[in-house]
Order: structure tokens, then C-alpha cells, then sequence
């Protein structure tokens, strides 16, 4: 896939975007636990930010961590995350962001499981679900040869 990965105007998003969507990739929202699309999601495929369209994890690394949300223990391309220090709560955590599209995720913590130990919680909201039938025709045949 090509390394572009355009961000509409903010007009465009707001339009676009559910209102949570937006909230949670524009205003760093975080969406209900177990309310949520991809929470349960055992489907084959990849995840990509919702705004860029830019490959974010594979349902190869998802797991059912039980606190409601997708979580995942390593992304599919690690150079479209950008980890960044929160200080929101009260203890410091590690917000996610994607590269391109500058969308809010989720955070990561480092209680997951092997082989990374690292648990991605993600958003659902700022993310879109691509099932392997249709990786190829919206252009993410590359990653077709990382899923089980």
C-alpha cells in the first residue's frame, strides 16, 4: 500500500465521523468498555485508523483482555504508532496515537501477554475493521501473509 495516508479537512471529519468517533480521534475521548464494535470482534483482518485509513493491527495480535476494549499485544506496523506520556489521570500513562492521521487510539500498558508483554488498549471508535476477503481490494494485500 502506498505510504500516503491523507487527513481530511476537520470540516470533512466532523461530517464524516460519528460523534464519538470524533470525540475519541480529535478530542482524545475514550469510548464505554464491552460498548463498543470490536470489542468481541473474532474476524480475520487488520484494523487501520478510522481518519488516515493507515494499518494499525492485525486480529493476529488480538486477544480478549476482559477489560472491554480491543486489545492487541503488538501492532501490525510499528513505525504508524506514536506513544506519548499522559498525565489525564492520576497516574502517568502511555497514550497511542497513529502517525499519519494524529488519531487518539487508546494506551498501552505493559501487563499483556507474551510474546511482548505489552496490552494495546485500543478505541474501537478510531478504528475500522478490514476483513481479509477485502484487504486486497482496498489496497492491504501486503499483510495478507501476517494473518492466521
Amino acid at each position: 500500500m502506498a505510504e500516503s495516508y491523507p487527513v481530511p479537512a476537520d470540516e470533512i471529519l466532523q461530517e464524516r465521523l460519528s460523534d464519538l468517533q470524533y470525540k475519541v480521534t480529535r478530542k482524545s475521548a475514550t469510548e464505554p468498555p464491552f460498548d463498543n464494535e470490536y470489542n468481541n470482534n473474532k474476524e480475520v483482518g487488520i484494523y487501520v485508523d478510522i481518519v488516515s485509513g493507515e494499518p494499525l493491527f492485525s486480529s493476529s495480535a488480538k486477544y480478549d483482555s476482559g477489560t472491554g476494549w480491543p486489545s492487541f499485544f503488538q501492532p501490525l506496523v510499528a513505525d504508524n504508532i506514536i506513544a506519548k506520556r499522559d498525565f489525564k489521570m492520576i497516574l502517568p500513562r502511555t497514550e497511542i496515537r497513529s502517525k499519519h492521521g494524529d488519531s487518539h487510539l487508546g494506551h498501552v500498558f505493559k501487563d499483556g501477554p507474551d510474546p511482548t508483554g505489552l496490552r494495546y488498549c485500543m478505541n474501537s471508535a478510531a478504528l475500522r475493521f478490514v476483513a481479509k476477503e477485502d484487504m486486497e481490494g482496498e489496497g492491504y494485500s501486503e499483510f495478507l501473509t501476517q494473518l492466521d
